[in-house]
């Protein structure tokens, strides 16, 4: 049976490309989305899922908008040079006719857990405000849950904000350390395992040519993402962060180095905030698992993801969905 999944997103790019890959999963079953401020505002960003989600015919999949300020602060105005002014690359998309539900995106997390309970799986990929309020709200939360996967982070490399800290951390440390110190199983997808695994203008023209609606709209938005990903790595590809844990998510890629380890979050207002400390302890075979630990941080993985990525999103020809039914 396929599991059932909350995903918690900030869209974003790489946000529409992994929600492309959910929706084309059968190993899941994708029972509601919430959105957070990060690469856009929590508003914007329903309302971008709310459009993809129709031009992938999938409107049944209910939209909460979550926390639009961090645990601390305000937010701070999202990514504009990453994502465009709309989080989506400047592409604009056909509207839905739907609106977001009226309950929160940390209400909706609590009514799931009810629902699905032992069996509901959260996929992160945003900053972790909408989890952290969900803590509060009911701390048996985690006792429902069977696993919680989150991009973000950097372990042994450098963050993409602060020397140390990468950006879904980073827009809120506090959520963060909430979230790793409750009592469920996380898995962690850090920059050291999304850096590594890129997506250049041969995969985006492919995706351009395919059937799909949504996976045209994608390709377009992933113009501007290689625009900015150029300024980085010297070379029109980017990262696949959000597609990565959507496929740990979905457990269709090999892991290869994953230790299970404790894991904190700085939360002063030095240098180190936002930074993900991760204890990890060499073994005869790599990183080992740390007695007490209760993240799995991937590191590596058996093969390069994009070929995966456009096999599984390209080869099913069910994808492409009458919007007229």
């Amino acid at each position: 049976m396929p599991i059932p999944l909350y995903l918690d997103t900030d869209p974003g790019i790489d946000d529409a490309l992994a929600l492309a890959y959910l929706l084309n999963s059968p190993e899941i079953d994708l029972v509601g989305i919430g959105t957070v401020s990060g690469n856009i505002d929590s508003v914007t960003g329903a309302r971008n899922a709310l459009d993809l989600l129709h031009l992938a015919g999938h409107p049944e999949i209910p939209v909460a908008v979550g926390a639009y300020d961090p645990e601390v602060g305000e937010y701070r105005g999202g990514a504009p040079h990453v994502h465009g002014r709309n989080g989506i690359g400047n592409v604009t998309l056909e509207p839905s006719s739907l609106d977001p539900i009226p309950e929160s995106a940390a209400e909706m997390i609590i009514a799931l857990s009810h629902r699905y309970a032992g069996t509901l799986r959260i996929l992160a990929i945003g900053p972790l405000t909408n989890l952290a309020v969900a803590l509060d709200l009911d701390p048996t939360l985690p006792g429902r849950i069977d696993d919680v996967i989150v991009m973000g982070g950097a372990v042994l490399r450098a963050g993409n904000v602060t020397a140390v800290s990468e950006a879904n951390i980073h827009n809120d440390p506090e959520a963060a350390a909430a979230v790793f110190a409750a009592s469920w199983h996380i898995t962690l997808a850090p920059l050291d395992l999304t850096m590594q695994h890129t997506l250049g203008d041969a995969e985006r023209a492919e995706l351009g040519a395919a059937s799909s609606a949504m996976l045209r709209s994608v390709a377009d938005m992933l113009d501007y993402y290689l625009d900015f990903y150029a300024g980085v790595l010297g070379e029109r590809r980017c990262a696949l962060h959000d597609p990565l844990a959507a496929a740990l998510a979905c457990g269709t890629i090999e892991v290869t180095s994953g230790p299970t380890v404790p894991v904190t979050v700085d939360v002063s207002d030095g240098l180190d905030r936002g930074r993900t400390i991760c204890e990890l302890t060499e073994g005869p075979d790599g990183y080992a698992d740390v007695p007490g630990g209760n993240t799995r941080v991937v590191l590596d993985i058996a093969d390069p993801f994009a070929p995966h990525l456009l096999d599984r999103l390209i080869a099913n020809t069910d994808f492409e969905v009458n919007l007229q039914k």
